[in-house]
């Protein structure tokens, strides 16, 4: 399958998703607390990008090949959840951490983005993975340019996550995005420097790296969508849409409350 290079006004209409995506973590952001259940965040999700934004929410009854239509608005994912968590009635407790994992559709075009959360004071464990794992996005991020390469992206954020004593899912991976919710390229999140797709100014595509605190092996819940860690240690995941600029790159999903963008970083060898 092409890779879809986006123009003027589809890079603009990603702008708006984006950003849309991102204001809904901002939004759910003082709901995340001890006690709260995975299925009231969902539900609050969901009221708002559906009253508030008027966007669609693009997970609800999303159907790849294989699976079984995924059936909330959100993913919440929960310690050891990998990715794809099911909101229900797991109810939050003081040290867990989740990830919320959004994307909307609006006018036609998807913006998608996922945070960390740590609910209520969460163990020093737990806080320095959601740190190497949002270090791992913007080393990845920041490889990001016209004729860098997804293996860049991949050798960045792999050889910082190892570094730091964790290691990285191999089975998902970033993605193309734009009018469909995945499209090429695939974006690995390990790899060789120098290897994969080429970029070109008008990519837009999502950097999300999952990594464990410990092995990478995962596996499926019985639901048929969730997936964990399989020594049960801890996950994190953060995620960005990213557009490739003529001189970089450009991150689509931010907001007046997302976390700042960090001081360029450097891969601890």
């Amino acid at each position: 399958m092409a890779i879809n290079i986006k123009t003027a006004s589809e890079i603009e209409a990603m702008r708006v998703a984006g950003r849309l995506a991102s204001e809904v973590l901002d939004y759910i952001t003082p709901f995340v607390k001890p006690g709260v259940t995975t299925g009231e965040l969902d539900r609050l999700c969901h009221d708002y990008m559906v009253g508030v934004q008027g966007t669609v929410p693009a997970p609800l009854n999303y159907a790849p090949p294989g699976y079984r239509p995924y059936p909330k608005s959100v993913c919440t994912s929960v310690n050891h959840q990998v990715c794809h968590g099911i909101p229900g009635d797991r109810v939050l407790k003081n040290g867990d951490i989740v990830n919320i994992d959004v994307t909307v559709i609006k006018d036609g075009f998807h913006g998608d983005t996922s945070r960390m959360f740590l609910v209520g004071e969460a163990s020093i464990a737990a806080r320095r993975l959601c740190q190497v794992t949002w270090d791992c996005m913007w080393l990845g991020i920041e490889q990001v340019r016209p004729g860098a390469t997804v293996g860049d992206i991949g050798h960045a954020i792999q050889r910082h996550a190892e570094a730091q004593g964790c290691s990285v899912v191999r089975e998902f991976c970033g993605h193309g995005i734009g009018r469909k919710f995945h499209e090429e390229p695939q974006i690995l999140h390990y790899g060789r420097p120098g290897t994969g797709d080429r970029f070109e100014a008008g990519m837009i595509f999502t950097v999300e790296p999952m990594i464990n605190a410990g092995r990478r092996e995962v596996r499926e819940m019985a639901d048929g969508w969730t997936i964990v860690t399989k020594d049960h240690s801890l996950s994190a995941q953060w995620e960005h849409t990213v557009l490739v600029t003529d001189t970089g790159f450009e991150v689509l999903t931010v907001s007046a409350g997302a976390p700042a963008r960090p001081e360029p970083l450097t891969a601890v060898a």
